[in-house]
C-alpha cells in the first residue's frame, strides 16, 4: 500500500464525519425555515437532530481516532479538573467558598450579556477587582480560587466562542492544505482534498442561502458582535490567566482549539483579527515556558504545547495578519512576535519538529498573496544551516566506521 493510500485510508473517517455534518447543516436549516409554519416539518427536524446527535455520540466508539484526545465533555459542558495550574489543595474550591463561587458567577454573567448592556462594564469591573484584590493578598488559597475560576471561564468562553462562529455558517469542517498539523505534498493528494473542498463549499453554499432566508440581518449582526465580544473576553481571560500564573493552562487550552482554527481561517475578517491577538499574546506569554523547569516530564509537555500551537496558528497568522481596514497589529508588534515564532521554533530542539513548522510556515506563506508576514525567512534558512551540517556528520560518522 502506498503512503498517500494509507493517508487517505486513515483520514476516510473524519472526512466521513465532515460531509455528513454538512449535509445535516444543510437539511436542518432548510427544516428549520419550514417547521416554522409546520408542525410536521418541527417534528421531523427534532427525529433528525436527535439521530444526529446519537450519530456523533456512538462514532468514535467505531473510530477512535475522532475522539478528541485531550478535551473531554461532560453535561454538555467543557470538563476542567478541580485543581489547575499546578495549585495543590485547590479542589474544588470553586465550590467550597464564596468568594470562588461570586467570582465565577461574575465572569458567567460577563459571557451572557451584551457588551451594549449598561450593566455589563458594572459586572466585568466587579470581576476584575475580585480578581486584582486575591492577587493583592498574595495567599496561596485565593490565587488558586484565581487560576481555577478563570480557567474554568477561559475553557467555557472558548467553547462559546466556537458555537457562535458556527452560527454564522461559516467554515464547519474546513479542508485546507494542512493535514493533523502537516502540509499535503503529492498532485494527487492535493487535488483529491480539492475536490473534496469544493462539494463542501457548494454544500455550505446552498445552505447559507436557505439559512440567510430565515434570519433577519438583525440577527446576523447580532450573531457576528457576539462572537467578536467572546474573543475580546477571551483576550481578557487569557491576560488574567497570565497574571495569576496559570498561562500553562491557556496555552495548553489554544493548543487543543482545533476547530476554532479550522473555523477562524474562513471567518470574518475583523473576528479574524481578534483571533489573531489572542494568539500573539499566548505565544508571546509561552515562550519561555518550561525553560526553567527541572522536570524533563513537565519540560516535553510544555514543549508540545508549544509545538501543538505552532502547527495550529501559523496558518492564521499568514492569512490575516494585514486586516482590513488597519493592520490587526503594529509594525512593532509583528516584529516583535516574528522574533518570538523564531524563538519558539528553535527551542523546540528537535529538527524534525522545526522542519514540521517552517514546512507549514512556508507553504501558507507563499499561498498568501495578501500578506507577507509573519517572514521567518531567517529561521527557516538557519534550520537548512543546521539540517545540512547534521547531514554531513552523519555521512562522516558512517565513513569512519
Amino acid at each position: 500500500m502506498s503512503i498517500m493510500e494509507a493517508s487517505l485510508i486513515s483520514m476516510a473517517p473524519l472526512l466521513l464525519r465532515n460531509l455528513i455534518t454538512s449535509l445535516f447543516i444543510f437539511a436542518d436549516k432548510c427544516l428549520a425555515f419550514f417547521s416554522q409554519n409546520s408542525k410536521v416539518f418541527e417534528g421531523l427536524r427534532y427525529v433528525i437532530l436527535s439521530s444526529f446527535l446519537f450519530f456523533l455520540r456512538i462514532l468514535p466508539s467505531f473510530f477512535p481516532s475522532l475522539d478528541p484526545p485531550e478535551d473531554k465533555y461532560e453535561n454538555g459542558d467543557r470538563y476542567v479538573p478541580a485543581t489547575v495550574g499546578g495549585g495543590g489543595g485547590a479542589t474544588g474550591c470553586t465550590g467550597d467558598s464564596g468568594i470562588a463561587r461570586a467570582l465565577s458567577q461574575l465572569l458567567s454573567i460577563v459571557n451572557d450579556i451584551p457588551v451594549s448592556s449598561r450593566k455589563y462594564e458594572v459586572v466585568r469591573s466587579l470581576a476584575e477587582r475580585i480578581i486584582d484584590e486575591n492577587l493583592s493578598e498574595n495567599d496561596d488559597a485565593l490565587r488558586d480560587v484565581n487560576r481555577t475560576v478563570l480557567s474554568a471561564a477561559f475553557a467555557r468562553t472558548l467553547s462559546q466562542l466556537e458555537a457562535a462562529m458556527l452560527d454564522q455558517g461559516r467554515g464547519f469542517g474546513s479542508f485546507t492544505s494542512v493535514r493533523n498539523g502537516e502540509p499535503m505534498n503529492g498532485t494527487a493528494e492535493v487535488q483529491y482534498y480539492f475536490l473534496l473542498s469544493r462539494l463542501r463549499r457548494a454544500v455550505k453554499y446552498c445552505s447559507d442561502r436557505v439559512w440567510l432566508r430565515g434570519r433577519s440581518s438583525d440577527e446576523l449582526n447580532r450573531s457576528a458582535s457576539s462572537a467578536e465580544k467572546l474573543a475580546a473576553e477571551l483576550l481578557w481571560l487569557a491576560q488574567k490567566m497570565a497574571a495569576c500564573g496559570s498561562i500553562e493552562e491557556a496555552a495548553s487550552r489554544w493548543a487543543s482549539a482545533s476547530n476554532l482554527a479550522w473555523l477562524s481561517l474562513t471567518t470574518e475578517p475583523r473576528l479574524q483579527g481578534f483571533i489573531v491577538k489572542i494568539s500573539a499574546f499566548l505565544f508571546t506569554q509561552a515562550k519561555d515556558m518550561g525553560t526553567k523547569k527541572d522536570d524533563e516530564t513537565k519540560k516535553e509537555q510544555d514543549r508540545q504545547t508549544k509545538l501543538k500551537m505552532l502547527l495550529l496558528w501559523i496558518p492564521l497568522l499568514c492569512q490575516a495578519s494585514m486586516g482590513t481596514d488597519a493592520p490587526v497589529l503594529s509594525i512593532k508588534e509583528r516584529g516583535e512576535l516574528e522574533k518570538v515564532l523564531e524563538d519558539v521554533i528553535e527551542a523546540l530542539g528537535n529538527q524534525e519538529d522545526q522542519e514540521k513548522v517552517l514546512s507549514l510556515w512556508i507553504h501558507h506563506f507563499t499561498y498568501c498573496p495578501s500578506s507577507d508576514w509573519p517572514n521567518l525567512r531567517d529561521c527557516y534558512t538557519r534550520w537548512c544551516i543546521a539540517s545540512r551540517r547534521q547531514l554531513l556528520r552523519s555521512n562522516s560518522y558512517i565513513c569512519c566506521i
